[in-house]
């Protein structure tokens, strides 16, 4: 296991020198809030037509955060790579025991089974962009849009093992976990906290998004006003098809 993502044991004396560190940079935890957004703005408005392109525009944004995230994972900070959490099973199945007996091991960054819940949200996420984008565009017929609501309704019961581990964990470990997310912080041994919060990254990220939801503002189609030559057109075409 590695070492620099799971606590010592409480009776060394390095113990003594515990305090509060960065743990999350500012990209993974706008990431982290910017997703939970999007999925449940995505969720609420999947079906209202009215909504329909403020759903498709949090899917692309979902997606968009995603990648950005894949890459952060690679290249970014000690507890943000995906090196420092991903774990095969048997130190999945380890931790797991720990709990079962009483004895769960603190991860200053995420545990090995948090590890499996996160990566298959991300590929979740990956699949319901791309068939998404099949549905809205309409390629592929109707099976894209029948895969794209199991995949949702999927990723909502991921995001339940994910809200109820994190519940869990925070018990356990009587830590808050959400407002470690918050924060960035937690408590650890000094040289385990990473240097940089890395906010110019974040600040590109949260433009990004800004910049797409405007140009997609912009390019929206003008709602049909009731009593219009072109709702009355809309409408005669309608009852022709009727």
């Amino acid at each position: 296991m590695n070492t620099s993502s799971a606590y010592r044991n409480s009776s060394s004396a390095g113990d003594t020198t515990q305090r509060r560190i960065l743990v999350w940079d500012a990209p993974v935890r706008l990431f982290h809030w910017l997703f939970a957004a999007c999925f449940a703005g995505a969720w609420l408005t999947a079906e209202s037509e009215h909504w329909r392109l403020v759903h498709v525009a949090l899917g692309y944004t979902a997606g968009g955060l995603v990648i950005f995230r894949l890459a952060w994972g690679l290249v970014g900070t000690k507890y943000a790579r995906f090196s420092s959490f991903v774990r095969g099973p048997a130190s999945v199945w380890r931790y797991l025991l720990g709990i079962l007996r009483g004895h769960p091991q603190r991860h200053v960054g995420h545990n090995p089974a948090g590890a499996v819940v996160i990566v298959a949200m991300l590929a979740l996420a990956c699949a319901l962009t791309m068939t998404g984008w099949a549905t809205y565009n309409d390629v592929g017929g109707n099976w894209p849009g029948e895969v794209h609501e199991a995949l949702a309704s999927i990723m909502l019961a991921l995001v339940g093992v994910h809200v109820a581990g994190v519940v869990v964990s925070s018990w356990l470990h009587r830590e808050n976990l959400v407002g470690a997310m918050l924060s960035g912080h937690k408590s650890g041994h000094p040289d385990e906290g990473i240097k940089r919060v890395w906010r110019s990254v974040a600040a590109i990220v949260l433009a990004s998004v800004l910049a797409f939801w405007w140009w997609q503002w912009q390019v929206a189609p003008a709602p049909i006003a009731p009593g219009s030559n072109a709702a009355t057109s809309h409408q005669t075409d309608r009852d022709d098809a009727d």
